[in-house]
């Protein structure tokens, strides 16, 4: 299955490539993709070409990794039309885990619309057909009730609660949520990385 290019009914996927840079770095400086954690928004080019650099890394790697998500259609009731870059998400192997790491940054213009459902789908799908026997992890901040809400949609639970270790925010809460139930092993590595 070719999965560096896909497409939902409204989204056109293709794996992050550095040419993809101009799109990212206005996806990712805007304030608004970051407005639940302000001290994740990319401030240089150089920033958004490493995040490209390790993305590539993964599909080469390990065969499955984030996506650049354009429309295929207009979009209704807002100014993104078909062509625009809307986001970038997939899931990806960080360094040194076993487990996927579900991943989904939107612009706000897109939120709302139902496109996080079309490309988190296409991610467990594609996790699933590479590498099913890995867990899909997603981590979320407590405040960000949009993304929890996507990932309880997609069958996601609640595996952990604890403090957002390298937050700017002391007060911060980092959830994990996963796709099936981990065993004692598994999330310690976990816990020990969020």
């Amino acid at each position: 299955m070719e999965l560096r290019h896909l497409s939902t009914a409204r989204l056109r996927l293709d794996a992050v490539v550095p040419d993809d840079l101009d799109e990212h770095f206005a996806l990712m400086s805007d304030p608004g993709v970051w407005a639940h954690l302000p001290s994740g928004r990319h401030t240089s080019r150089e920033r958004t070409a490493e995040a490209i650099a390790h993305s590539v890394g993964h599909w080469e790697r390990d065969g499955l990794g984030y996506w650049t998500a354009r429309l295929l259609v207009d979009l209704t009731g807002t100014p993104l039309c078909a062509g625009d870059v809307v986001g970038t998400g997939g899931c990806a192997l960080r360094v040194g885990t076993t487990w996927w790491n579900l991943y989904y940054r939107l612009t706000p213009p897109a939120w709302g619309h139902g496109l996080a459902g079309e490309l988190v789908d296409a991610a467990l799908d594609a996790a699933r057909t590479v590498a099913p026997e890995r867990p899909v992890l997603a981590y979320l901040l407590e405040h960000n009730v949009e993304s929890r809400v996507r990932a309880e949609r997609a069958g996601l639970s609640l595996v952990w609660r604890g403090p957002d270790a390298g937050n700017p925010d002391p007060a911060a809460v980092r959830l994990v949520y996963a796709d099936r139930p981990l065993d004692d092993d598994v999330l310690d590595r976990v816990t020990a990385t969020s």
